[in-house]
């Protein structure tokens, strides 16, 4: 390891490895490293950070980041990871710290609290929101919705567990159907790629405006369709697959299947949970991993990988990047809390200050902590 440098910064990031099972991407590529160095800032990165997504130390090094142990890079002003804290991690939490990552709290209440009790500054990539809908989310919503149509692929394959269709069917035999709930990035992406496969696809949408976008993009390839209950049942009687792409941002996502439904499903039926992060968007899912990532309620069959992106963590890692770096720019030169009042798009990224609650959709889904902020809901969106 190289001496932490000496050299002056606004502020001091750190860039920590991730220890979540099976999560190996890292929160900052040397290249961004490299960008924020030449903008005047200390990088702090943990050694082996990033060798699991392919950057190794040398790379930092080479980029002008210093590689230090665990404990001095969770001491840096600014933290940049990908996924939230888990337990043994709650220890580095304090007040000076600004944590900017993946939070997810409405579906983690150990978390929340966790950040409540050491007053720390929780800023949450999937709540950042500008003119162009939710930047940080984005990328990685659009690498979930493809990876959700290669489990489809791999999972309903009798070598996966499944019945052995393949989703493009063959000449003569009907391909596997597949049905979407949600079209926004995750539902567009995994549509885009089970209609390569020559799946046939089904979209179910809640927007109108956004039901006419994709019936323009998909050019009629895939049916898009008005999501109601009456429609969610009858497509679920015929579906093979099922991928979950709903989100209501820094909400729990909504339950779109119950379990009553799921007696509407094929034998050998698959279901995708991409909204495992907030909760999930089947009241019979739970959090999976890539180690084992299925399980069956009441005969049916549950993928709920709630860090899917993780598996490709190259690719992750450098999307990631591209989308954050500009806002960790900013904090590294202006300091958070200038950077937060002067981007109202940060601003709307901002979970937790001082042991209280500031998003309204963590608030509502734990109404007995502490929370500065008033009533009010957010509008439902689809991933």
């Amino acid at each position: 390891m190289t001496p932490v440098n000496q050299k002056e910064s606004v502020v001091q990031i750190g860039v920590v490895k991730e220890i979540k099972p099976r999560e190996e991407r890292v929160g900052m590529t040397p290249a961004g490293a490299a960008d924020l160095v030449r903008s005047g800032s200390t990088v702090l990165v943990e050694s082996g950070a990033g060798a699991r997504a392919g950057f190794d130390d040398e790379l930092y090094l080479a980029a002008g980041a210093d590689i230090v142990s665990r404990e001095d890079a969770w001491a840096a002003g600014t933290v940049v990871k990908v996924k939230e804290p888990i337990a043994e991690e709650y220890g580095f939490l304090r007040q000076d710290l600004t944590l900017f990552t993946y939070l997810h709290l409405a579906a983690d209440r150990p978390l929340t609290e966790a950040l409540l009790a050491a007053g720390t500054l929780g800023i949450a990539y999937e709540t950042v929101a500008d003119s162009t809908g939710l930047p940080l989310l984005q990328p990685m919503s659009e690498i979930a919705g493809r990876l959700a149509a290669h489990a489809a692929a791999t999972h309903m394959m009798r070598h996966g567990g499944g019945p052995g269709l393949l989703l493009g069917g063959s000449p003569g035999v009907a391909p596997a159907r597949v049905v979407i709930i949600g079209g926004g990035a995750v539902g567009t992406q995994a549509a885009l790629l089970a209609l390569g496969m020559q799946a046939e696809v089904t979209i179910l949408e809640m927007s109108p405006a956004r039901i006419r976008q994709l019936d323009s993009l998909l050019d009629g390839r895939a049916r898009v369709l008005m999501s109601d209950v009456a429609t969610v049942e009858s497509e679920l009687a015929q579906a093979d697959v099922v991928i979950g792409a709903v989100l209501v941002p820094g909400r729990a996502a909504p339950k779109v299947v119950s379990r009553a439904q799921l007696s509407l499903l094929r034998p050998g039926a698959l279901l995708i949970d991409v909204a495992i992060d907030q909760g999930g968007a089947f009241e019979t899912s739970r959090p999976t991993t890539y180690d084992d990532p299925i399980f069956e309620v009441d005969g049916v069959r549950h993928y709920c990988v709630a860090n899917m992106p993780g598996g490709v963590p190259q690719t992750a890692t450098r999307a990631l990047t591209n989308a954050t770096l500009p806002y960790v720019r900013r904090i590294a030169q202006q300091g958070a809390e200038a950077a937060i009042a002067a981007d109202p798009a940060l601003a709307l990224g901002v979970n937790t200050r001082a042991g209280s609650i500031v998003h309204q959709g963590v608030a509502d889904a734990f109404p007995d902590l502490p929370s500065s902020v008033g009533g009010g809901r957010s509008a439902a969106l689809h991933r």
